[in-house]
């Protein structure tokens, strides 16, 4: 009898919780809200683990979150025919994923360098503590925490409410606005339509985000503030000497494997634009980084089919821009051999 009230009490707990999971997923759904995918550490390290094509097999991605919304992946292989592994974090310096393909003898592939100078250059330890983790738990995973990945991916793509930038407890709390205080900061929650994941790890912003004036001058005041607004000076002499060094040897790394590495500087428009050529020069910054590390570059400022994008909020493209852009990179890679074979009819969007 005991036994029978016990399995009772467990369906109807298992009953509520479903009804309310249900009702919690169709709230967000009519609100817009689709199915994404955590951009989490788990997901990089699916990714990482896609490296070791052979060129012209794949071409591998890392830098910070304009690539990640400026590459579209299915243009990218439509076009190319190769994979495009996107190993980019957001709101991160790539100079850790580099050292750690370098370090890596079994990479020997293509490797695109994205550069956003204030993140690129910066020595903040909180701009390199997402690369630092995802490394770490890829080296360092278990087959539970493979498991635990597996099962999550496969509910992430079917649950919108299980994206946790937009939903978890934590971030709905810091959706209420608090005032900031002394020794207190509360960082600024993104509109929630602002950043969206494939299972690629290819970010793109939702109509809902594009269309809305209030949630895109909520992003603009964020950059202002987290990235235009930091009053540390750029790094310069011996300390930036240091870190092209460092950068140099992980590039040197690779190639002696037969590796190829090339650097890319993605748009970036108005006052975010003005800021960060102002605050690194780009003959002290971006033309020292090739000219020590020896590698070719591309600058969206050298080409006028890339040099007239404006962006939403400042700092990533549209999706529609993203499209238009990944096919003139193509292009622009193809002429620096970056491919054995470019199919020039697909090159106009």
């Amino acid at each position: 009898m005991e036994t029978t009230k016990m399995a009772r009490a467990a369906l109807l707990s298992l009953a509520i919780a479903t009804v309310f999971l249900l009702a919690w997923e169709g709230f967000w759904r009519s609100r817009g809200f689709i199915p994404t995918y955590n951009d989490d550490k788990a997901l990089w390290a699916v990714k990482r683990k896609e490296v070791y094509e052979p060129q012209g097999g794949a071409t591998v991605f890392i830098g910070s979150s304009r690539i990640k919304f400026n590459l579209d992946i299915p243009t990218w292989e439509k076009i190319t025919g190769e994979q495009a592994v996107q190993l980019a974090l957001v709101g991160t310096s790539p100079i850790l994923t580099l050292q750690d393909l370098a370090e890596d003898e079994n990479f020997t592939g293509k490797l695109v360098v994205d550069v956003t100078e204030p993140l690129f250059f910066s020595q903040n330890p909180a701009f390199h503590q997402s690369a630092k983790e995802s490394v770490a738990y890829y080296h360092k995973q278990t087959p539970a925490e493979k498991a635990s990945s597996a099962i999550s991916l496969a509910l992430e793509s079917r649950l919108a409410f299980l994206e946790e930038r937009r939903f978890s407890l934590n971030t709905l709390l810091n959706d209420i606005p608090l005032p900031n205080r002394p020794g207190v900061f509360q960082f600024p929650a993104f509109p929630k339509g602002f950043e969206w994941n494939t299972f690629g790890r290819q970010t793109y912003m939702s109509d809902m985000f594009l269309s809305d004036s209030a949630a895109i001058k909520r992003q603009t005041d964020i950059w202002a503030m987290l990235i235009m607004g930091n009053p540390e000076p750029p790094i310069a002499g011996k300390e930036l000497d240091g870190v092209l060094a460092g950068i140099k040897a992980s590039v040197d790394k690779i190639r002696s494997r037969g590796g190829k590495v090339i650097f890319v500087r993605t748009p970036s428009s108005g006052p975010m634009e003005a800021a960060e050529q102002k605050g690194f020069p780009r003959e002290q910054y971006w033309g020292r980084l090739l000219n020590i590390t020896n590698a070719p570059g591309i600058h969206y400022k050298d080409y006028p089919e890339t040099a007239h994008y404006i962006c939403p909020e400042w700092s990533h493209l549209s999706p529609r821009d993203a499209v238009d852009y990944t096919h003139q990179l193509v292009k622009q890679l193809g002429e620096k051999g970056w491919f054995t074979l470019v199919k020039s009819d697909l090159l106009n969007p």
